[in-house]
């Protein structure tokens, strides 16, 4: 069935994380609570999160879901088309919750728990669908974090299982789909072996809570980012890979190094981490660190999506079903305009030290504006793969004003010129909210076979939405920038001599002081 309106039990932090991915991508979202100003709260973890999502999906023109709030259960759960519990991690409470949602719901209607470690089996024990009900555990922040570990119950059907899947897949998450169910799942249970073996490590005094860190972030870390732990270790095998690295390293694990149970707590041990984990902030607050956590994250999504590795791939699928809906010429489309076909954001990567754009990464943003008008005359994906392309053969920019991290900006595209082997273009970058002007654009781009390494007439049907676009625009006014070179004015005649004479007025007078 098709998902408009999501349901959410829970306005905690992974209801608000699971609200603004879903509201950012045009879900309209029915959330339920009843403690005490949860709207309230629920609505500026929103505001909070939308930034961090906007230059993630580097989008700013959304067309954005519609947000509505009850503490009726009832009132939730009959309008919603796909459900998230995510109450506070309690047993009872959540076997009661799902009794109830279930009661409500109509029976077609997945109900996916946002449950850390509780077993699915149990969460279903009472409903009378339960072959709806799955664990779909995301991971914090949720509105970035793109990992949602799915996992079957005893009666849970394969079937809602399948539609999950798509569904998650649709909201730009990478699915890890669990054979059966156990307690913690997959990544809560590594992610609890490393944070027992750390707080043996802190009750030993072997080091600070920020030597442990670094320990991972210098190190491990960075590989687990992309790798995970096996990849990395049939790496570490050499040309032999996995086979080689258990031939080299004891395979039966029975080196002294990790202690797994939790240390006894005590209040040297909880004072080492509470004190040291403050002394880490450096007297950050927790929303500022969430903030340079999000920047992080952000940033290195992107970095991941070139290099096609880890979480990068998700978010270059979603990329593609995005570029794939873009607006595309068709017969008797009506041009009045410039074409506005691309909206971004300033990344925090793109900014130099005083938070401004970099003049390199207007080149960047430009390029993107090409992209958008290319897919629009039909070089796509699949008019590339037959060799023909187009080549940049000359560009040139102006600055009009300066642009920080995070501010939204559109590309307008406007043909100057063509013919069936050249397009000659110019794009103005506007400021997203004020529309004043920000930079330009003009460039010439040339029809290339790649085969055959030469400039060739463009495809039939590419030139003919070229040519229905330059009909339009041939109409409009040139920019003022077009054709425009640089230099030095001239200075007039009458202040010629003058500067003559100065020079040659300083010339005896460096001579007299050799």
């Amino acid at each position: 069935m098709s998902i408009k309106t999501v349901g959410i039990a829970g306005t905690g932090l992974i209801g608000a994380g699971w609200a603004a991915r879903l509201l950012i991508r045009g879900y309209d979202v029915i959330a339920y609570d009843v403690a005490p100003a949860a709207e309230a709260k629920l609505r500026a973890a929103i505001d909070i999160a939308w930034p961090s999502m906007i230059r993630l999906l580097n989008t700013p023109k959304v067309k954005k879901g519609k947000l509505s709030f009850t503490t009726d259960l009832k009132e939730m759960a009959s309008k919603a088309d796909f459900i998230h519990e995510a109450a506070p991690e309690r047993e009872e409470l959540k076997i009661r919750l799902f009794r109830e949602i279930d009661s409500f719901a109509r029976p077609d209607v997945i109900i996916a728990s946002s449950s850390s470690g509780f077993l699915p089996t149990r969460l279903q024990s009472e409903c009378a669908h339960p072959e709806r009900v799955i664990i779909a555990h995301p991971f914090n922040p949720v509105y970035l974090l793109p990992l949602v570990e799915t996992v079957p119950g005893e009666k849970t059907s394969p079937e809602a299982m399948d539609r999950a899947g798509k569904y998650f897949e649709g909201v730009g998450m990478h699915v890890l789909r669990l054979k059966k169910e156990i307690d913690g799942y997959i990544c809560d249970r590594l992610q609890e072996a490393l944070w027992r073996e750390a707080l043996h490590v802190l009750d030993k005094d072997i080091g600070t809570t920020a030597d442990i860190d670094d320990s991972i972030v210098y190190s491990a870390g960075m590989r687990w980012a992309f790798m995970g732990s096996f990849l990395t270790y049939h790496a570490a095998g050499g040309p032999g890979g996995m086979r080689a690295f258990i031939k080299q390293f004891d395979p039966s694990l029975e080196l002294p190094w990790t202690d797994l149970r939790y240390p006894k707590w005590n209040d040297a041990l909880e004072t080492r981490l509470v004190e040291g984990c403050e002394a880490q902030a450096g007297g950050l607050t927790v929303a500022e660190i969430e903030a340079k956590r999000n920047d992080v994250l952000v940033d290195m999504m992107h970095l991941f999506k070139q290099h096609k590795v880890g979480a990068g791939l998700v978010l270059a699928r979603e990329e593609e079903r995005r570029l794939k809906a873009l607006k595309r010429w068709k017969k008797g489309a009506k041009i009045e305009g410039p074409l506005a076909l691309h909206h971004g954001t300033v990344m925090t990567s793109w900014v130099d030290y005083n938070n401004h754009m970099q003049d390199a990464h207007y080149l960047v943003a430009f390029g993107d504006g090409l992209d958008a008008f290319l897919r629009y005359i039909g070089d796509d994906d699949a008019y590339r793969a037959t060799g023909l392309t187009f080549f940049t053969a000359e560009t040139h920019l102006n600055y009009y004003r300066e642009m920080k991290a995070g501010e939204p900006f559109t590309i307008e595209t406007q043909l100057v010129g063509a013919d069936e082997k050249r397009v000659h273009l110019f794009h103005r970058m506007l400021h997203g909210k004020t529309q004043e002007l920000v930079a330009t654009n003009e460039i010439m781009q040339l029809h290339v076979d790649q085969k055959a390494g030469k400039v060739v007439p463009m495809r039939a049907d590419i030139f003919e939405a070229v040519f229905a676009v330059w009909a339009a625009h041939k109409k409009l006014k040139a920019p003022a920038e077009l054709g425009r070179v640089m230099g030095v004015p001239k200075k007039d005649n009458k202040k010629k001599p003058v500067a003559k004479k100065a020079a040659a007025r300083k010339k005896p007078a460096r001579k007299k002081k050799r």
